[in-house]
């Protein structure tokens, strides 16, 4: 459970909002009176109150996402007048964990790091391990330990901005903490999110996971040199990324061997061009 944004809750909520734009209730309105004839009132039907408790459970759940949402949202905002007021580009990465985002982000630095200047965050929920294999790439990078939260927020990515971006900076990658969820759910103040697939996790994932997948513009399908060692469908599952996002802009790449890397790299400059 992530302390901050009440995911025991699941992912179902946060996709009702997503998709219709404002909490779904369940259960009745409890607005409304209960008319009890006391003078006659002798229990003929049951009464379910553990049915009610639920209903305000959830209310309650839906209620405290919504706040948290708000506030977050808030912070995003001024996050992203911050960025375009120093004309930085930000993408927020987002995948489950091994999917290869931290090595992609390696060979991403070393590739454009003659031709744009970037800087990166790094989220986890501890540990700098990550932070530490992108330094010596000629980028600022800041780790960020989000403890018990399994997601990045507006408020977390705050403090660090300044201490990553600098006068050059044109783009900058915020690595999202391992998590098709809660991380979908969060706007840090981007300017889009970047969903990763890897060949090793199965071609279902954007039916799985729709809010992460419908919310992305652009997917990287990595890993691909393993390809030929694993039962893996590339067109069932450019498929399965189209009917959730139908414009997805589709990056098949594998940043081991270099294949598609080239078009990934052009594409990046092209962003800031």
């Amino acid at each position: 459970m992530c302390r901050d944004c009440g995911c025991e809750a699941g992912n179902e909520r946060i996709f009702e909002k997503h998709a219709l734009g404002t909490p779904h209730h369940h259960g009745h309105d409890h607005a409304h009176p209960h008319d009890h004839d006391h003078e006659h009132h002798h229990h003929d039907h049951p009464h379910d109150h553990s049915h009610h408790h639920h209903e305000h459970g959830q209310r309650r759940t839906i209620e405290l996402e919504t706040r948290v949402l708000e506030v977050n949202d808030a912070a995003a905002k001024v996050n992203r007048d911050w960025l375009a007021e120093r004309e930085v580009m930000t993408v927020n990465l987002i995948s489950s964990p091994g999917s290869g985002k931290t090595f992609l982000l390696e060979k991403t630095l070393e590739g454009l790091r003659d031709r744009l200047g970037m800087a990166v965050l790094v989220g986890d929920q501890q540990t700098d391990r990550d932070a530490k294999r992108l330094e010596g790439k000629g980028t600022p990078v800041a780790q960020i330990e989000t403890y018990s939260s399994c997601h990045l927020d507006a408020q977390r990515v705050a403090p660090y901005l300044e201490q990553v971006i600098g006068e050059q900076t044109r783009l900058l990658f915020i690595e999202n903490v391992g998590n098709l969820v809660c991380p979908a759910a969060f706007d840090l103040g981007e300017h889009f999110k970047i969903a990763l697939l890897s060949v090793t996790e199965g071609e279902d994932k954007p039916l799985k996971y729709p809010v992460l997948f419908s919310d992305s513009p652009v997917v990287v399908i990595t890993k691909t040199d393993l390809v030929p060692h694993l039962d893996w469908d590339m067109a069932q599952c450019k498929k399965h990324i189209r009917r959730i996002r139908p414009d997805a802009k589709i990056f098949e790449l594998s940043a081991k061997t270099g294949e598609g890397m080239g078009a990934w790299l052009d594409y990046l400059v092209g962003l800031v061009e």
